[in-house]
């Protein structure tokens, strides 16, 4: 039986769902860095979610490892490359969240277009007004798709139902098309999207890519959904762009830095520059945060790893 480390906050599923496969478990999830350093050689695998990057310092004290399993979609907590030169196998669940990533896609869509969360805070003060709340239908909307994996594919497939056109650009991909999206480039991206929505990983290439440069290339004044990751839009950027007309609005599930409580001056400001702005909905990295996608991310893992020639 190999041992594996787990930690970050997981559903107790996991557990037995290990011991299943002949994995024995040490659930840790209080664990700090440090901690993790002085035991990590003692381990054939690890469970992360986002405690700690998993770098070249942490990973050379990992003499044992065989394999990283990512409670969820996103690797850049991990130094891949580094991973990857110590034959070290990279697990990820982007199944196990897919669906609830694209549900939480389309509420944020509905939201924004719609001014629920305006119209909302309103009603709860006294203000009764209908005629500035009047919002606009999916239906006859293109929505542009940057990033066509699962979650992607998840997102095209329930927005058939609405009546819209889904075009989506993959830098990995070709010859994707089918019944619910249409392939394009990045040209006819900019040329055709009334609404955009991100669905890449933070990597050197896509982080800070989304700025003001970006913005002016559409030719309609756009919405934009980001459930990816918040450092792939600079924050002063976006402030920039939601003060003009370009930009209509924004529903964002991550930001630059979500660590609140420990900004500094300059992303404070930008911060509160974006709170203060009526044309933006927020939540807290929940997209694909719900009680279903929390089990069966465990399942997928477990499967995985079962399936991958690292349990002898």
């Amino acid at each position: 039986m190999i041992r594996c480390l787990i930690i970050d906050e997981m559903h107790s599923s996991i557990i037995p769902m290990l011991e299943r496969i002949f994995v024995q478990p040490d659930y840790r999830p209080m664990i700090s860095r440090n901690e993790i350093m002085d035991i990590i050689g003692n381990y054939e695998g690890i469970i992360i979610r986002s405690k700690t990057f998993l770098d070249k310092e942490l990973l050379s004290q990992a003499i044992k490892l065989k394999f990283i399993a990512r409670a969820g979609a996103g690797m850049d907590q991990i130094d891949m490359e580094e991973a990857g030169r110590r034959n070290i196998l990279l697990l990820n669940a982007p199944e196990g969240n897919r669906d609830a990533l694209a549900e939480h896609c389309i509420g944020m869509m509905l939201s924004l277009l719609n001014k629920i969360c305006i119209s909302d805070a309103q009603v709860r003060k006294g203000t009764w007004d209908r005629e500035r709340n009047r919002g606009y239908e999916l239906r006859g909307k293109t929505i542009g798709l940057i990033g066509y994996g699962f979650m992607g594919r998840s997102l095209a497939e329930k927005l058939k139902s609405f009546g819209c056109k889904v075009i989506a650009y993959d830098k990995y991909l070709k010859n994707f098309s089918d019944e619910y999206v249409q392939e394009v480039s990045m040209d006819e991206i900019f040329e055709e999207t009334d609404i955009l929505s991100l669905h890449i990983p933070l990597t050197q290439e896509t982080k800070g890519m989304v700025n003001e440069d970006f913005f002016k290339r559409f030719k309609k004044d756009i919405w934009l959904i980001n459930s990816a990751r918040g450092e792939i839009i600079p924050l002063g950027a976006l402030n920039k762009v939601l003060k003009s007309a370009k930009l209509r609005g924004a529903a964002l599930d991550v930001l630059e830095n979500e660590k609140l409580k420990n900004l500094n001056e300059q992303e404070l400001e930008n911060f509160n520059d974006l709170i203060a702005s009526e044309k933006v909905v927020l939540t807290p990295h929940v997209g694909g945060w719900t009680f279903e996608s929390y089990v069966r991310i465990n399942q997928i893992l477990a499967d995985k790893i079962k399936a991958a020639n690292v349990l002898q």
